[in-house]
């Protein structure tokens, strides 16, 4: 494939992680995309460094392993609920996982956003099918179509034409949209003496 379209994945979890923190959450967890494909490291290395650069710890204990898949959101979800310190958000990596988070929440009892929040990527149309409706990060799907095909074109030109430039890459903004699913983080009672 000589051109391709995408999203700066980094600064999208980025920027999501600072706006949970930004909130007041100090302890998110992170459920991971799929191992083999190149946006899940990207956007975990935005989360980790927003994380850093808030100063808070980055311990690898709220990073749950996923796959991109409901099934395995419910997994990581589960895992990150059951830790003896649970993050009061989760930020998942794609919708799918973050709507396996809400429903795992929901199984235990937790009020999304009032226990935990939930925090998703990529704005498909489950992230507003669920309740409540997801805060997550939109890609610009119908931009990326069609400066997709506005770069096939070109290419299909060029290799007509003989110039055989270099492969373009364009790199589209995505958007932070905030729906029910976020929230301040809830004071935990203290221990009583």
């Amino acid at each position: 494939m000589r051109a391709a379209v995408s999203i700066d994945d980094y600064q999208a979890a980025y920027t999501m992680t600072r706006h949970l923190v930004s909130l007041g959450h100090q302890r998110i967890g992170f459920i991971i995309g799929h191992p083999n494909q190149t946006a899940s490291a990207r956007r975990k290395a935005g989360y980790r460094d927003a994380m850093k650069d808030a100063g808070l710890e980055v311990p690898d204990e709220p990073m749950v392993q996923g796959l991109f898949t409901y099934r395995s959101g419910l997994d990581a979800a589960d895992q990150l609920l059951n830790l003896a310190q649970r993050p009061t958000a989760v930020f998942a990596s794609n919708d799918d996982m973050a709507a396996a988070t809400v429903a795992i929440a929901h199984r235990m009892g937790l009020d999304v956003p009032g226990d935990l929040t939930v925090a998703g990527f990529d704005d498909t149309a489950l992230a507003t099918t669920i309740w409540p409706e997801l805060t997550t990060i939109r890609q610009p799907i119908a931009s990326m179509a069609e400066t997709a095909l506005k770069l096939l074109v070109q290419d299909i030109a060029s290799q007509r034409d003989g110039s055989r430039g270099a492969p373009a890459h364009q790199v589209l903004e995505a958007s932070l949209i905030r729906r029910q699913s976020d929230a301040a983080p809830r004071a935990r009672p203290s221990a009583m003496a």
